[in-house]
């Protein structure tokens, strides 16, 4: 909604969801240019948290980025009763009791297009309509959203590279511009004694401790502006090394971006001038921000893809879903299917919550169109074990993969898991990293180690079927099997 039709309120509460910083936020900085007192909360959502398991990294990285939000909220406030109010219980209610309990005109916060966050949003919109209190959602996730950009039939893109033209012929300072937060004495408004809490622990709330230093997981603002100061000075070289899984390539910036301790519209402003100037590090990495917006406005547009392919001739294809299936996908789950490259990404998953971007793209062709596994079922992992799951890219990077989506790769395009391997891992070091029991094998043998002389293998204490599978799957009768498989949705 723009600025000025706003209207001015006595008192607000801004609701934070994906946007956990106070600086370059949109509903903030809309608050305190029209409203006297400011209100903040966050609700720890039991709709949401009671479907993740007790050790849950994303929680972890959740509740610390909200006690620096905290902090930094009592900091600005400069009121010793000032604070964020943080809940943990069904946010649609929580919300709407915290409103009424504050005596606000309004409540401001961010668009969230997921399905469940739009019904939530309808429920709490309905629910603050009664009882006279206004509902102002902004946009803030994305550079633009929804049918922002448009063809010039006034119809939604399906193809990236167009869009990608239109966003860099629409984008101007002003979308890119920082949304100011400053704070006047007192706008921050101290919180009622009755409605004081502590903020509940990982403990109370079913969770475990977990030390994400120790996982290489810096949460939080200061975690988000460490990580872009280190990837400002790479940024010329992202083209070289980001698919590159055993260097130090991408910004690392995912999970930041997906819970909003830092503003897409920072990370923009950065690598938009460089981009225009011909900088092919920052183009690239504008690219892939670019098509962060191009996966939201998919799901905004087909919410569909949630559950079925974007192109729906793609759901008449038989995935297998017996027996031997199912012990395929957990050979693929659990890093044993005998292909280094395949198992060392899904070790890095699995430790560490994270994938590099070229690996998510070969695990996903390897379990759709070399194990014959439904798209969904990869899917559905990922949302359980990556750190930065984000539903929009997460299901548009899938169904790229499996060539079901928007712009995706053709289906006959089937990922050479060797070759793959050779090529962007050349000496094995990201392999030996997350599989030591091959780290005696050389440069040449590591990458399919069943085609490896019984002198090497024994030399470097290898036993296949033992200390490292076999292959549970022939690449070229897969690739073959795959594209029988697809022939129903092939062209005449």
């Amino acid at each position: 909604m723009p600025h000025n039709e706003l209207n001015d309120f006595a008192r607000v509460l801004v609701w934070f969801r994906r946007d956990l910083r106070l600086d370059d936020h949109t509903a903030l900085s809309h608050a305190l240019h029209h409203c006297d007192q400011v209100f903040g909360a966050f609700v720890f959502d039991t709709a949401i948290l009671s479907k993740l398991p007790s050790q849950d990294r994303r929680v972890a990285f959740i509740h610390a980025s909200v006690q620096e939000l905290d902090a930094a909220w009592r900091a600005r406030a400069a009121l010793p009763d000032a604070g964020l109010l943080v809940r943990h219980g069904d946010a649609a209610h929580e919300i709407v009791a915290l409103a009424t309990q504050l005596g606000v005109q309004a409540v401001f916060t961010h668009h969230d297009d997921e399905p469940d966050a739009l019904a939530r949003d309808a429920q709490v919109i309905g629910a603050l309509a009664n009882l006279g209190i206004s509902f102002q959602s902004f946009k803030d996730h994305v550079v633009f959203e929804r049918s922002e950009v448009l063809t010039q039939g006034g119809n939604p893109y399906g193809v990236f590279t167009p869009y990608k033209n239109a966003w860099l012929k629409k984008v101007t300072p002003h979308d890119l511009a920082e949304r100011s937060t400053t704070i006047a004495p007192g706008q921050l408004a101290a919180v009622p004694k009755a409605l004081h809490q502590p903020m509940p622990s990982l403990k109370s709330m079913g969770f475990e401790e977990l030390d994400l230093a120790a996982l290489h997981i810096h949460p939080g603002v200061s975690g988000a502006q460490a990580l872009l100061q280190d990837f400002d000075k790479r940024m010329s070289h992202y083209e070289d090394t980001r698919n590159f899984p055993a260097v130090k390539g991408p910004s690392y910036l995912s999970v930041h971006l997906r819970f909003g301790t830092v503003s897409i519209r920072q990370l923009a402003r950065l690598a938009h001038p460089c981009a225009m100037k011909g900088d092919a590090g920052a183009q690239t990495w504008l690219s892939e921000l670019i098509w962060r917006d191009f996966y939201h406005q998919v799901l905004h547009h087909h919410p569909h893809v949630v559950r079925r392919s974007f192109k729906p001739e793609y759901d008449q294809i038989q995935w297998d879903k017996d027996k031997h299936a199912k012990a395929l996908f957990e050979a693929w789950c659990q890093g044993r299917t005998g292909y280094p490259l395949v198992d060392a990404a899904m070790a890095q998953i699995n430790q560490s919550g994270y994938m590099h971007n070229r690996l998510r793209m070969v695990v996903a062709s390897f379990l759709v169109k070399d194990l014959g596994i439904d798209w969904r079922w990869g899917e559905a992992y990922f949302a359980t074990h990556l750190i930065d799951f984000d539903l929009a890219a997460n299901n548009g990077g899938w169904q790229w993969a499996s060539s079901s989506g928007c712009d995706a790769q053709p289906y006959f395009r089937i990922f050479n898991p060797i070759n793959q391997s050779e090529k962007f891992d050349p000496q094995g070091k990201f392999i030996k990293r997350y599989l030591p029991a091959l780290a005696g094998l050389s440069d040449k043998s590591i990458h399919a180690p069943w085609l490896a002389k019984p002198l090497e293998l024994q030399a470097a204490g290898v036993e296949l079927g033992t200390t490292y599978p076999l292959p549970v799957v022939d690449h070229a009768q897969a690739r073959a099997k795959t594209l029988l498989r697809y022939s129903v949705v092939k062209k005449s």
